[in-house]
């Protein structure tokens, strides 16, 4: 009995449980991903910019932004979540996005 008092004392301890603060903060970053995920499977063809806003259950979870650079794409996605909000913003070349079977070919007006 005093073993498995022992335990479980020490696993709240040196195990200590995840905040709220770091599931909301999980959470949101899971968010902004979508958005990333999203734009990167919705690549307009003709236009040099895509905006848009991801809902789920009349919540909106993410706003995306893709625009068309030299030799690239630029990627920005801001989570949200409750209070929290956070940002990723990534930047892919043509070559590396081929190169992972994104894209199927490079466009010509880059």
């Amino acid at each position: 009995m005093r073993i498995l008092l022992i335990i479980v004392f020490l696993s709240g301890t040196v195990f200590p449980q995840v905040s709220d603060f770091e599931k909301n903060m999980e959470r949101v970053y899971i968010n902004a991903k979508k958005g990333i995920y999203y734009a990167l499977a919705n690549i307009p063809g003709n236009k040099n910019t895509l905006e848009k806003e991801l809902i789920e259950n009349d919540v909106l979870i993410s706003k995306v932004k893709l625009s068309k650079e030299v030799n690239g794409l630029k990627l920005e996605s801001t989570g949200y979540y409750s209070s929290y909000e956070i940002k990723i913003t990534a930047y892919r070349s043509y070559d590396n996005l081929l190169n992972e079977g994104i894209l199927k070919q490079i466009p010509e007006n880059n």
